[in-house]
């Protein structure tokens, strides 16, 4: 059962407007070929086809397998997503999964980019993140993180095209109240396209990031 999170008013404000894909005209897609030969299975290249669709920039990476858990198969390297009407910068960004990566970019454009201009009167510039493949352990437990595969992003500030940082650690609490609300807003909008949506309400590990996962799970904190 998806564990219930507190939303401001301005959240079922906006929950009409914000988040909804709509369909724009093509555009050419940037997709960048890997150097080595590349011949990926048919569901990644439907997924490949999906993130081109939605006008990242990419390079498919070679399946790699380190052992005791850990991989990186059927990832890509994002270089840059796509809002309504610019480039979105990444840093820190890994390699991660394609369905991860899907999930990633239609995040940053409709549920990110979109409450930005709404809610702080800027659209969005770069996602500052924590990164995404790391070979460990969920913290406190024996079991493998999904940042073991490549499947999880941990998020960790926005910066705005006014050159305003709105960053987990620093604004979940502290933050004006727009910049809380705007917080809390992309937040449930992760709840609705990731398996594993985890803030600083969850735990204190979290105090400083969002954790981001394709896990197909239902879990919301």
């Amino acid at each position: 059962m998806r564990k219930a999170i507190p939303l401001l008013p301005l959240v079922a404000l906006l929950s009409g407007c914000l988040d909804i894909p709509q369909a724009d005209a093509p555009r050419r897609q940037t997709v960048r070929q890997s150097t080595t030969a590349f011949s990926p299975r048919p569901q990644l290249r439907q997924c490949l086809a999906q993130l081109g669709a939605q006008q990242a920039n990419f390079m498919p990476l070679a399946d790699q397998y380190f052992g005791s858990g850990c991989s990186n198969i059927g990832t890509v390297r994002l270089a840059s997503l796509q809002s309504d009407v610019a480039t979105l910068g990444l840093s820190n960004l890994g390699p991660v999964t394609c369905t991860m990566a899907n999930g990633f970019a239609a995040w940053a454009r409709f549920g990110v980019d979109r409450a930005a201009q709404q809610i702080m009167g800027s659209r969005l510039s770069r996602i500052e993140t924590f990164g995404s493949y790391n070979c460990r352990n969920v913290a406190g437990t024996n079991k493998r993180s999904g940042h073991a595969t490549a499947n999880a992003i941990d998020i960790a500030a926005f910066v705005l095209e006014d050159g305003r940082r709105i960053s987990v650690l620093d604004d979940w609490s502290g933050g004006t109240a727009a910049e809380r609300r705007f917080l809390r807003v992309v937040h449930a909008s992760a709840c609705k396209r990731f398996g594993t949506t985890l803030g600083p309400d969850y735990n204190e590990a979290h105090r400083n990031h969002f954790h981001l996962e394709a896990d197909g799970k239902d879990f919301c904190g």
